[in-house]
């Protein structure tokens, strides 16, 4: 067998169909040509959570279109590049287990090497259930049981706390295909808006987190816009922290992820960081979901603003840290740090993070 340098080259030798998703942030698909460029270290994996690369890889050969699944979690160096030791180690795992067969059913000792890979691990149920409908969807299989009672249940047609029989899946099932439905006589993003006021929390919130993951229309984008704004009225009405109502608000503004481009979406952030306070939660799903929302210096600088309001270092720490590992975000924190308009509280909560570091 020739020398294997990449998990790209694995899957080649092995005469696999393949494809990449990030399941750290959001499920995201990776291209086969940026994946190479990650894997070579010619650029910083895009999406960093907690200083890894968190990875699917789907796999399946040509006759057999059902895929193999790794979900994998790789280190990266302070630069966010990939740990090339790591990935190495991981390689030699799977070859010393399988081979260049990677489709072969594992014996005992096989699945006892496969068990302890150190880098393979299990993402939260809820992101299994959108790679799963994800991958099916790009695939052409078809959706599961689930989905149709979903559409039965945003119908109306039953009661709204009627809910017990929404699954997961029915749910995530129905996110990947708001986009092929838009033309449709069955518009599903039309559906949902009619039926997003009146949805319970306990659909919403997996709803959200379905949404996060997707390209939405815009009246579907402008519809969770009004329903968050009017969540975040009623918090301002009763200057009370209601932490069930909070947790809406969190789970609408993540729903807008992979939106954050969008002109609508943008003006909502502006006129977030506008107001005199925002919940940490809010704070902590911005930079964990909506980053690119943040991408310019006035916007990233009155949300540091904010984060120092909180009077909580570690907090500060924790988001600064997470929010400079995002390459597409790393130059604007790096500006905002030297801006000579930034408060004294700002250089102050800075300073105390890099005194903690080089303690």
């Amino acid at each position: 067998m020739n020398t294997i340098d990449t998990i790209s080259q694995l899957l080649h030798s092995s005469n696999s169909q393949f494809r990449f998703y990030d399941i750290g942030r959001k499920i995201e698909k990776i291209s086969k040509d940026k994946f190479e460029k990650i894997e070579l270290n010619q650029i910083p994996y895009p999406t960093p959570s907690q200083g890894h690369a968190c990875i699917a890889i789907a796999f399946w050969q040509k006759q057999s279109p059902q895929p193999y699944l790794w979900l994998l979690k790789l280190p990266l160096d302070e630069r966010g590049l990939l740990n090339q030791g790591a990935r190495n180690h991981f390689i030699a795992i799977i070859i010393e287990a399988l081979g260049n067969d990677l489709m072969q059913d594992a014996n005992e000792k096989q699945e006892e090497l496969l068990k302890n890979n150190p880098y393979l691990y299990t993402p939260a149920q809820y992101k299994l259930a959108a790679l799963n409908s994800k991958i099916k969807f790009e695939l052409k299989q078809a959706p599961s049981e689930y989905l149709l009672p979903f559409l039965a249940y945003l119908s109306g047609k039953d009661s709204w706390d009627n809910w017990q029989m929404v699954g997961v899946q029915g749910i995530t099932d129905f996110a990947v295909r708001l986009k092929e439905n838009a033309n449709s006589d069955e518009n599903y993003s039309q559906i949902l808006i009619n039926a997003l006021p009146h949805i319970p929390s306990e659909v919403l919130l997996p709803l959200c987190g379905a949404l996060e993951n997707e390209a939405l229309s815009v009246g579907l984008i402008d519809a969770l816009l009004d329903l968050l704004r009017e969540k975040l009225q009623l918090t301002e009405d009763t200057q009370n922290k209601n932490e069930a109502l909070i947790q809406i608000q969190q789970h609408l503004l993540r729903s807008l992820a992979s939106n954050c481009h969008h002109i609508h979406v943008k003006n909502f952030v502006s006129i977030l960081l506008a107001q005199q306070n925002i919940a940490p939660e809010l704070l902590i799903t911005l930079s964990g979901r909506c980053w690119l929302a943040l991408a310019d210096t006035q916007k990233l600088m009155a949300y540091f603003e904010h984060l120092i309001a909180c009077e909580d270092q570690a907090l500060f720490n924790s988001l600064f840290k997470d929010l400079v590992a995002i390459p597409t975000i790393r130059p604007i924190v790096f500006q905002c740090m030297r801006a000579p308009e930034r408060s004294s509280e700002l250089s102050q909560a800075i300073g105390q993070l890099f005194n903690q570091v080089q303690a």
